[in-house]
């Protein structure tokens, strides 16, 4: 679904919008974990075999880092986001492996417009990233601010 401008008004709840897909490399994968996650697991080959995963995977951060790129890129470039106040909920129950292509969905599960300041409301969401084997990857949810659509442009 292609929007020029998403305001809180176009959302509504178990809306699924679908965010594109994503290969991982196993370059990125160092790359990213040598910078903010060096975990062995992460970052050398031999030690990663020898862990529970067997091979290189992808930190959790880096895996949202993506989804993050994937939800800016495919949503809030083109809407009236002003930010979020946080996460509540991060979980990442399937390593992400070199060669794994994530597909993103975003699913709006709550909807409040603000009493005190009536420009804005807040969007809780899930994002869900699949790996193609239809395996979940990582899940996480929390909410944004958007701005509401023109009062004159409501009213209409």
């Amino acid at each position: 679904m292609t929007k020029t401008t998403w305001y809180f008004e176009d959302f509504y709840v178990g809306q699924e919008i679908e965010l594109g897909s994503r290969t991982v490399s196993e370059d990125e994968i160092i790359a990213f974990a040598t910078q903010f996650d060096p975990q062995p697991f992460h970052v050398d080959h031999d030690a990663a075999k020898a862990s529970i995963f067997g091979s290189v995977i992808a930190s959790g951060w880096h895996t949202c880092s993506m989804m993050m790129r994937m939800v800016v890129d495919g949503l809030w470039c083109a809407s009236s986001s002003m930010g979020s106040p946080g996460l509540d909920k991060v979980r990442w129950p399937q390593p992400v492996r070199a060669g794994d292509t994530l597909t993103v969905t975003y699913i709006t599960t709550a909807l409040k417009p603000s009493s005190s300041r009536p420009d804005r409301g807040v969007v809780w969401s899930t994002w869900r990233a699949v790996n193609q084997h239809g395996e979940v990857a990582c899940i996480i949810e929390g909410m944004g601010m958007l701005g509401r659509r023109p009062k004159e442009d409501r009213d209409a």
